[in-house]
């Protein structure tokens, strides 16, 4: 069971906290905790932690809105490190980001480039620009122009699928399925359709299938 006295905090009483998402498992930042904060998260379900160079407790997203609401807290083997699982309100990082650990590149023998969390870090860009408008994004001219402008490019882009398919140019397809993709997204922030319920509704789907 998860006992506060039986964490190893440093010399400055500080425990290093690994932060991940409990839906799409991503790794989304990494904080300090102390006591107190470990306390106050516990008390109060969001998290909380120590800015060193603040010297003070801070609640994650008390200013942006892009709160953590805590599902789990665990210690590993050592007690040193804290490994908390989150739901994530918003994004994670600063600089708009997903997750803080956005800055990577792939360590393999393959040519493989491909990122499995591109569909989370997609939306979530997505879910950005709209609570954050950028001049000259062509995501927030879409949600300047609001719903009809979506739900007519949603429509063309459909067109545009099955004209790629009729065509049987599997690259042109690939393409346009993926313009498709995008504006399907972009319409599901606009009506706050979240990707966990598609992702949802997918399973059920499978499970049809199988059945």
């Amino acid at each position: 069971m998860f006992q506060i006295h039986n964490i190893q905090f440093n010399e400055k009483g500080l425990v290093p906290a690994i932060v991940q998402d409990v839906k799409t498992k991503d790794v989304l930042m990494l904080a300090y905790m102390n006591e107190v904060s470990i306390q106050q998260t516990l008390q109060t379900g969001y998290a909380t932690y120590y800015s060193r160079s603040r010297q003070k407790l801070w609640v994650k997203g008390e200013t942006s809105g892009n709160r953590q609401a805590v599902k789990s807290i665990a210690y590993d083997c050592d007690q040193d490190t804290i490994l908390m699982q989150v739901e994530q309100n918003g994004v994670a990082c600063h600089t708009g980001n997903w997750s803080c650990f956005h800055e990577k590149t792939d360590v393999s023998s393959s040519d493989v480039k491909y990122n499995l969390n591109i569909l989370n870090e997609l939306y979530q860009t997505i879910v950005n620009r709209k609570s954050n408008p950028v001049e000259g994004s062509y995501t927030t001219y879409l949600f300047d122009k609001g719903i009809d402008k979506i739900l007519k490019k949603v429509g063309e882009e459909s067109s545009e699928v099955i004209i790629g398919a009729k065509n049987d140019d599997t690259n042109e397809l690939v393409y346009e399925i993926s313009d498709l993709v995008y504006h399907v997204m972009v319409l599901m922030v606009e009506k706050g359709v979240r990707l966990d319920e598609i992702k949802e509704a997918l399973v059920n789907r499978r499970e049809k299938v199988r059945s």
